[in-house]
């Protein structure tokens, strides 16, 4: 593997197995087309063709809509189509800060194939031997990637508060970072992907902080998410992340773009004009 092997892992689906999701004119998402059929049930919810699934024209606003897709989500978690369940309100748009079209159940955003956004936070350290960073290990009975590294904090980003409220609160659930200190990370960057899971298809922004830590300071798991946090010179991660299966995915682009903004990986590496394109790529 390789840094843009793994980009190109995250970016990887297969087109002819999603439809289109239409509310109004506009396509907001992109559903597996096996997921479409099972929505077939809610006519009054859902339309489908041959080429597209359309929101009912007639839920016009974005609450109606809200109130109108809720309960069919919640009865396709029931029956164990959708494999969990959040109970976090996600805002269908296509860019951050839009008007939402409406609202839906966090875990079924892949599901239906719509944005999703998140915030990632490099925990960064300066020691005299160079740069380190703090790493999280999460739980081995997470749903999702257990076992596997982590962001020293990693959450998506539901509706109703703004992306720094979010940084605090997900520092003081992920890692006992005070209030005082999570106010410093500082938003660096952001990444677009889309690419293909066994819930259907991810197309995800991140927006990605710094955190720079004293050394004193030890992140500590509140919310029995993460197993441990590991203190790593820069270069460790550099190397678990092209040469190993370790890292969940998406942390793996969050990764690489701190190594391209360090200089760790710079105009010297074979693939540097190919993972910057890639990596940086406008959302579809």
């Amino acid at each position: 593997m390789s840094y843009l092997d793994k980009i190109i892992q995250s970016n990887t689906f297969q087109p002819d197995k999603y439809i289109p999701f239409i509310i109004g004119t506009e396509t907001l998402g992109f559903p597996l087309k096996t997921f479409a059929n099972k929505l077939d049930r809610w006519q009054e919810v859902f339309q489908r063709n041959e080429n597209s699934l359309h929101l009912n024209p007639d839920l016009s606003s974005p609450e109606q809509r809200t109130s109108a897709c809720q309960p069919v989500m919640q009865a396709l978690y029931n029956e164990g189509i959708i494999d969990t369940w959040v109970g976090e309100p996600y805002a269908v748009i296509h860019q951050y800060g839009e008007k939402p079209r409406m609202l839906i159940e966090r875990a079924a955003v892949t599901y239906m194939g719509l944005r999703g956004f998140g915030i990632h936070i490099n925990g960064l350290v300066q020691k005299k031997d160079g740069i380190h960073i703090w790493i999280a290990r999460r739980t081995k009975d997470k749903p999702f990637w257990p076992g596997m590294l982590d962001q020293m904090v990693a959450g998506g980003q539901p509706a109703g508060i703004s992306r720094m409220q979010n940084v605090i609160k997900e520092s003081a659930e992920e890692a006992n970072i005070p209030e005082a200190l999570a106010k410093q990370a500082k938003r660096v960057s952001t990444i677009h992907y889309r690419g293909e899971t066994h819930r259907g298809m991810n197309v995800d922004t991140l927006f990605n902080y710094d955190l720079w830590l004293p050394e004193e300071f030890i992140p500590e798991n509140t919310d029995g998410e993460v197993d441990e946090f590991i203190l790593m010179p820069i270069e460790e991660m550099a190397y678990l992340t092209a040469e190993t299966e370790q890292f969940k995915d998406n942390c793996n682009l969050v990764n690489i773009d701190l190594l391209l903004r360090l200089g760790l990986i710079n105009s010297s590496h074979p693939d540097y004009g190919e993972i910057s394109r890639m990596l940086y790529q406008e959302p579809a």
